[in-house]
């Protein structure tokens, strides 16, 4: 395997260019008979305007090399590593490792699937070595908001690459191990290759605040607060779930859960360990019960998803939970770029019930799980890598991040995105190829590339509506009785007070009369002219040209 022909390689098929859907792949051995390494496989939220909420990345490459592929390594529970495992893995079915938490929640979630596969997981504590041949894996501890990510360490003929996952430096996380300087700092010592790392925070000076801190924060939020208290944060972050349970304890009030997904976290985070001396949460039903100054809602929605229990609170519309003035809710989170609006909008209905609301702007109730760039200035000093691929980030993160690498003294930095195969070694650091890449979009319980046109015509139809219109013609080429007109999405009326209906209708008869009688007796030549003739009248009068189906009966 350490022949001349043998070379290491990187092909990441999302996380380098967006914030989500992480799978990087690592290839080792001759070009047309590399053994593949896949870590992670996380998928995005998208935009729900075109009915579609999940994307996935597409991995026609990984269909391709499946019987290479020696295993896929998962190096922590977040949706954005794992999330996609349910619907890909039947496509390439390759030995699956994870530490105890992640394999646990992946687990708890393929219960609740219909049809799931059968995934059988294999589990790797934090600080121990994987032997996959000719690859050998040591799952190092980072800190990060959920409970044992990891650092992989791969080792290779060619040298070492150090593949970050999700981190921050955090000397007291609120649980599980923070990371670990020491065995990085040997790792570094031993000499590492290349580093793939984090880009997140890195538009961000100095070193995220400690969870020790936001811990402090809310005991005081929570103490202080009069009335009901509502905190929503994300689902997987147990530390800081642990941290709101102490603050309410604290406070004298109980803990009320809503939302299937924390509940899900919660059940495997105490299986775990992980909630060890926390008292036991209440349902939703317990919520009438207690008074005002009882209770502390941890619910889910801190993204502003508008299923969640977050969205339906701040419209009063939730079946159990109510709020009033003078409540308080706090937004233990930060708002992922697109979700702006809809965390927005629930703020601001929040605020209309007369709800105090706290978030990240007025007080320290969130720390990021990412480092910012003193941190990963540290990383560069533990492990001096002599190659730096920035990974996990929008076209902006990855960018800064190759300078901060450069202005580091790093020796090569490779600027990689999704389906470059970045060659490692042997020689000089370069993009040699580019492998099949893209996006998938869950429609329902169906996958759909993301710019199929199913989705594309849905996107249309938000944009403009749709007018549908069924007539009949006999053998003469005459109209027989009244077309059938529906217009959906469109306003009734013109800002003149003229009625669509009216002008559609106009424009069905004037378009018809005017064709010769022959060709009214051609049901593609009928069609077609209305078709054209309806999206220019209301276009003219509207703005907008709505998608028109016409169906021409014969008779």
């Amino acid at each position: 395997m350490d022949g001349t022909d043998s070379e290491l390689v990187f092909v990441a098929l999302g996380g380098l260019g967006e914030i989500g859907m992480n799978v990087a792949l690592y290839g080792l051995g001759p070009r047309r008979k590399r053994k593949w390494l896949m870590v992670d496989c996380g998928l995005a939220f998208a935009d729900p305007a075109a009915g579609i909420e999940i994307i996935l990345p597409d991995l026609t490459f990984v269909e391709k090399i499946k019987r290479d592929l020696i295993g896929l390594i998962i190096t922590h529970a977040h949706e954005d590593h794992i999330g996609a495992v349910a619907d890909l893995w039947p496509r390439f079915r390759c030995p699956v490792f994870a530490t105890p938490f992640a394999a646990a929640l992946l687990a708890a979630r393929l219960e609740g699937l219909a049809d799931a596969p059968e995934i059988n997981v294999s589990t790797v504590k934090q600080g121990e070595r994987l032997k996959l041949d000719p690859f050998d894996v040591e799952f190092i501890p980072m800190a990060h908001s959920i409970p044992e990510s990891c650092a992989l360490a791969i080792r290779t003929p060619h040298g070492t690459v150090l593949h970050t996952g999700d981190w921050k430096i955090d000397p007291e996380p609120g649980l599980g191990r923070p990371t670990d300087a020491a065995r990085l700092t040997e790792i570094g010592d031993e000499g590492v290759l290349a580093l793939v790392c984090d880009s997140t925070n890195i538009l961000r000076d100095g070193v995220s605040p400690s969870e020790a801190e936001v811990a402090l924060a809310l005991r005081e939020a929570i103490g202080d607060a009069r009335g009901r208290v509502v905190v929503t944060t994300f689902a997987s972050n147990v530390a800081r779930i642990r941290a709101v349970a102490l603050a309410a304890k604290a406070a004298g009030r109980k803990v009320v859960l809503l939302g299937r997904a924390m509940e899900r976290v919660v059940n495997v985070a105490r299986e775990s360990g992980f909630l060890e001396g926390i008292d036991p949460f209440l349902s939703g039903e317990a919520y009438s019960s207690l008074g005002r100054d009882e209770i502390v809602l941890l619910a889910t929605g801190s993204q502003g998803e508008g299923r969640a229990a977050m969205a339906r609170i701040a419209v009063d519309d939730h079946p159990i939970a109510k709020l009033s003035p003078g409540d308080t809710a706090i937004f233990s989170s930060r708002t992922i770029p697109g979700n702006e609006r809809e965390v927005g909008r629930i703020i601001n209905n929040l605020i209309k019930q007369g709800v105090e609301v706290i978030t990240d702007r007025a007080g320290l109730v969130h720390a990021s799980g990412h480092p910012r760039r003193g941190e990963v200035a540290q990383l560069y000093g533990w492990l001096r890598p002599k190659i730096v691929v920035p990974a996990h980030g929008e076209e902006l993160h990855l960018a800064e991040h190759a300078l901060f690498a450069a202005e580091r003294g790093i020796e090569t930095v490779v600027k990689a995105r999704n389906g470059d195969v970045v060659l490692l070694a042997p020689g000089e650091p370069a993009i040699v190829d580019e492998a099949p890449h893209g996006q998938i979009a869950r429609d329902g319980s169906i996958l759909l590339p993301l710019e199929s046109e199913p989705i594309r015509a849905r996107q249309r139809l938000a944009f403009a509506g749709v007018v549908t219109i069924a007539i009949a013609i006999d053998r003469k080429g005459e109209m027989a009785g009244v077309p059938d007109v529906v217009l959906t999405g469109l306003p009734e009326k013109t800002e003149a007070g003229v009625s669509l209906d009216e002008i559609v209708d106009a424009a069905v008869f004037q378009t018809f009369e005017s064709l010769p009688r022959p060709k009214r007796r051609d049901a593609d030549v009928v069609s077609g002219a209305i078709e054209k003739a309806v999206r220019a009248a209301v276009g003219v009068v509207w703005g907008k040209k709505p998608t028109v189906h016409v169906l021409v009966i014969e008779i």
